[in-house]
């Protein structure tokens, strides 16, 4: 007789999703579903920048992703969020992490999108990028202490890069599909293989520790996650980039971000 396929513990499949029109006004959607110990939490936030303004939703309601024909549609009723995410890039994967306790896997399904997003009666349409993270294991079990992320998109160029620093160690970038290693990076550049990519006019859009950016959101939360991941720290910011390869120069904007497990 055949066994069924057993769970693993703990499963968290995370969505990241984003948008910046022309002028630099960005969204970014982050869509959670969660399992552990006989629980089911969703999870949903919204950050949106605004010239210099930023702003921050979160909903522990249902939320909807749905992925067909090289396109991705969301919908987040509790935040009155609706969005389409059309590919212009072929997807890259990467395991990031595995060990006999869990892993990660990471999956750039859209390294560049056309976007389209509807909050409330405001829309927002400009170039786009989608993931997906999948862990089986717990955030606060990651060997981690500091991660640096980030995503450039031009109208030509889709460049995402890891930085995972701590007692594991590992990093790497895609450039239009092509993997690349990490040289340097930082908050105002990075440089990997023939890339060279330069930030400026760096605009926060989220900045401290979770206890002080999700919590305040979403209270349910403090029963259920060990109180020490609170203390994460995040900075996330959106910059003007400028992409030098060796064939080519290119223009567009950057999501990045560094965060930092202070537990």
């Amino acid at each position: 007789m055949k066994e069924a396929p057993q769970h693993p513990p703990f499963f968290l499949s995370k969505w990241y999703l984003d948008c910046i029109d022309d002028a630099g006004d960005a969204v970014i959607l982050y869509c959670a579903a969660m399992r552990w110990r006989g629980l089911h939490l969703n999870y949903s936030s919204i950050v949106s920048l605004v010239g210099e303004t930023a702003q921050s939703q979160t909903s522990l309601r249902r939320f909807r992703v749905v992925e067909g024909d090289g396109e991705i549609s969301v919908e987040i009723p509790g935040l009155k969020v609706a969005g389409k995410w059309k590919a212009d890039s072929a997807p890259v994967r990467q395991t990031v992490y595995e060990d006999p306790a869990g892993s990660v896997h990471w999956n750039s399904i859209q390294p560049r999108s056309i976007a389209r997003i509807r909050i409330g009666d405001r829309e927002l349409t400009g170039l786009g990028y989608v993931e997906c993270l999948t862990l089986t294991l717990p955030p606060w079990q990651l060997p981690m202490r500091e991660l640096r992320w980030g995503r450039f998109v031009s109208a030509c160029d889709a460049l995402v890069w890891t930085d995972w620093q701590g007692p594991y160690s590992t990093s790497f970038a895609y450039h239009n599909g092509r993997k690349l290693d990490i040289d340097s990076v930082s908050e105002s550049g990075l440089i990997a293989g023939d890339a060279t990519l330069r930030m400026t006019d760096s605009t926060p859009i989220r900045v401290g520790r979770l206890r002080d950016t999700v919590l305040p959101g979403a209270p349910a939360l403090a029963r259920i996650f060990p109180h020490s991941i609170f203390n994460v720290e995040e900075c996330k910011w959106r910059s003007r980039g400028a992409l030098d390869t060796g064939d080519h120069h290119a223009e567009g904007w950057v999501i990045h971000e560094v965060v930092r497990w202070n537990i």
